[in-house]
């Protein structure tokens, strides 16, 4: 068994590690933040941002030679034996897939943003497993850390062989270890010779770390003479001495995943491989995500299109009580709503990435807000899809196949997006880093307000300079264009979204000022209260994208402009009722009574409502395994499926 030493951290040292890895200026604008602060500058997103026609031309170009390929690829294949063929990953690696984003310099194909996405999506819908194998490689693994915080000669080494298929990893989390990066256990040791570390530990759910060749390894260097320490991003080449794959994991979905356990124990890394310096790992990674979350946004966009086609085909060809089950409202709620989220969904994600590409504003709030809206509602979309085809979305594509039906595969959609929702950020972490960054002015305004261990002295001086700072601010949001007839008329029937918008970020930036004034310090706690600010701003940004894209589509005469506009349209009524429900349950709610039947959960007082059942996980083993560090004695059962990985393996 895989072991590993815990750490402890305290609540306060967590928040200070994650505090001191944050990107803390604001060099450049952002839509969103601006809009949590009840500022709504739509004309950082308008008129729509586009690939200029060089970039797109090469993007169809590419795209044009990968279809081939992908109409290819069978999905069943990969869904049946529960890995990705050689030959599918050999055919992605020649037309050059490992390297989309990886400029042309280093033997890649020197792709957007908005054209990795693109590609992204097409290679996601021949099977999700395909699209996870590549975005783990580029967005987290070893090309996005170089190529943000790598020397060139790291570059120079590293990046061409990754673009010709040389798979990577990305190896953060550990068993005790997820979402608090302060109790990293796994540590990387300067050598006494000075020209290495010598790695320990054990990482878990490592996606593609099962046949990868190059890994990002995150370990905590040891404070002492002459090295800074602190969690530290490194290169490490999968088959050096030490390294073991302990096992490969096994999921409700993504069934094609290579992703496993990793054990390190004594691994040898030269300095060279430090990415960056001692200490900078976590905001390394932190700032690989900025645009690395826009990956899962891609796929879930890929998913909604998918789950659009599929509804149209069926609604329209089945028929019940004498009616095309599409006719029959119930279910025309759902196709309308399907629809009409797809295309906010890919307007968000177009959106996104083009900001991303023209680097003239700040998106690592609207990155974050396009994973985590488009992770919730894409699951939403696949589950009305589920429930359209009734009984057929209910069974496997394998089985309508063998009694002769189109073998559509719903309930995989469900079971393989519902990942989305947890990893590279879960939504309930999410909505947390998001609501910290949006708070960020008013933690300059009046930190020590908000801090419970601030003295009052403290207290006392910050009121004096958070005074200045409301007393300017607040009465601003009071009135806006939203409440002026006539605004943003060149939108037409677009127009009063864009009103609903404009005024509804003034009112949750004073929601969020009433709740700064009732729980102060205490605020922290009050997560759902966030979190719900949080899916306000994301419903409000996607309702923006879908209305300046729609718009963009009608002014400049594209044979869609008039159907883009309906679909804007009815999204942004659709999202409208999500938003006043949303507003209503800032204050009225079960929060308090939520949280007292919790702690008397915890504390076993119901436990007799467990009466009646069974637990079949009883003495099947160990709940919580004792990790702890040292070479493997366990059997491995992962030779026959690791043809290409250089990792070494337990005998």
């Amino acid at each position: 068994m895989a072991t590993a030493a815990k750490v402890d951290a305290t609540e306060e040292q967590a928040r200070a590690l994650v505090e001191e890895s944050r990107e803390t200026s604001w060099a450049k604008p952002s839509f969103a933040k601006e809009m949590f602060l009840g500022r709504f500058r739509l004309d950082l997103i308008h008129p729509y941002p586009r690939p200029g026609g060089e970039e797109a031309a090469r993007t169809e170009a590419y795209l044009a030679r990968l279809r081939p390929l992908c109409e290819s690829i069978d999905g069943s294949v990969i869904e049946a034996e529960g890995r990705i063929p050689d030959e599918y990953v050999k055919g992605l690696a020649e037309l050059g897939c490992f390297g989309l984003k990886i400029p042309e310099s280093y033997g890649g194909q020197g792709l957007t943003q908005y054209g990795y996405n693109r590609a992204l999506m097409l290679v996601g819908s021949a099977h999700p497993s395909l699209g996870v194998l590549l975005s783990a490689h580029q967005s987290i693994g070893v090309p996005e850390p170089l190529k943000l915080a790598g020397t060139p000669e790291q570059k120079a080494e590293f990046l061409p062989r990754c673009a010709a298929g040389a798979v990577s990893a990305f190896l953060l989390t550990e068993p005790d270890v997820g979402s608090d990066p302060a109790r990293m256990a796994s540590t990387a040791t300067p050598t006494a010779d000075g020209e290495a570390y010598e790695l320990n530990g054990v990482k878990l759910w490592t996606t593609n770390g099962v046949v990868a060749e190059l890994l990002v390894v995150m370990a905590r260097v040891p404070k002492s003479e002459g090295h800074r320490g602190g969690i530290s991003a490194f290169v490490v080449e999968a088959d050096t001495p030490g390294i073991t794959v302990e096992r490969r994991n096994a999921f409700m979905g993504l069934r094609g995943i290579e992703n496993g356990v990793t054990r390190m124990h004594n691994v040898r890394v030269p300095k060279r491989n430090l990415i960056g310096r001692e200490g900078d790992g976590l905001k390394i990674a932190l700032t690989t995500l900025n645009a690395g979350r826009l990956a899962i946004p891609a796929m879930c966009t890929a998913a909604a299109k998918w789950s659009l086609k599929i509804a149209r085909e069926w609604s329209a060809q089945r028929v019940q009580w004498g009616r095309p089950v599409g006719e029959h409202a119930a279910v025309g709620e759902k196709i309308s709503f399907i629809a009409a989220t797809t295309y906010a969904l890919e307007a968000a994600l177009d959106l996104s990435a083009t900001m991303c590409d023209e680097d003239r504003n700040d998106i690592r709030i609207e990155a974050a807000l396009a994973k985590l809206w488009a992770s919730e509602m894409s699951c939403r979309i696949a589950d009305e899809l589920v429930q359209i085809r009734g009984g057929r979305g209910y069974e496997t594509a394998a089985s309508l196949a063998a009694r002769g039906e189109r073998a559509v595969g719903a309930e995989q959609l469900l079971r393989d997006l519902r990942i989305n929702r947890i990893f590279e950020g879960s939504s309930e972490i999410m909505r947390l880093l998001i609501a910290r960054e949006m708070a960020d002015a008013h933690m300059a305004a009046a930190g020590a307000l908000v801090d419970r261990k601030a003295e009052f002295k403290d207290k006392a001086k910050a009121a004096v300079g958070a005074t200045g700072f409301y007393a300017k601010w607040f009465p601003q949001l009071a009135v806006g264009a939203g409440t002026v007839t006539g605004t943003y008329a060149e939108f037409g029937t677009l127009a009063r979204h864009l009103r609903f918008v404009e005024r509804s970020s003034r009112k949750q930036a004073r929601s969020l000022m009433y709740g700064m004034a009732r729980w102060q310090a205490g605020l922290e706690y009050r997560q759902n209260f966030l979190g719900r600010i949080v899916d306000i701003g994301a419903e409000l940004f996607a309702m923006s994208a879908a209305c300046v894209r729609a718009e963009a589509q009608r002014a400049t005469g594209e044979p869609e402009g008039h159907a883009a506009v309906e679909l804007a349209d009815t999204f942004c009524r659709q999202s409208r009722i999500r938003v006043r429900e949303l507003f209503d349950g800032l204050w009225e709610n079960t929060d308090d009574e939520d949280r007292t039947l919790t702690r008397g959960v915890l504390d076993g007082r119901y436990t007799w409502l467990e009466d009646g059942v069974i637990d079949p996980s009883e003495g099947t083993g160990p709940w919580i395994a004792e990790w702890q560090i040292g070479p493997s004695t366990e059997t491995n059962l992962l030779r026959p499926f690791l043809p290409s990985t250089k990792a070494q393996v337990s005998p």
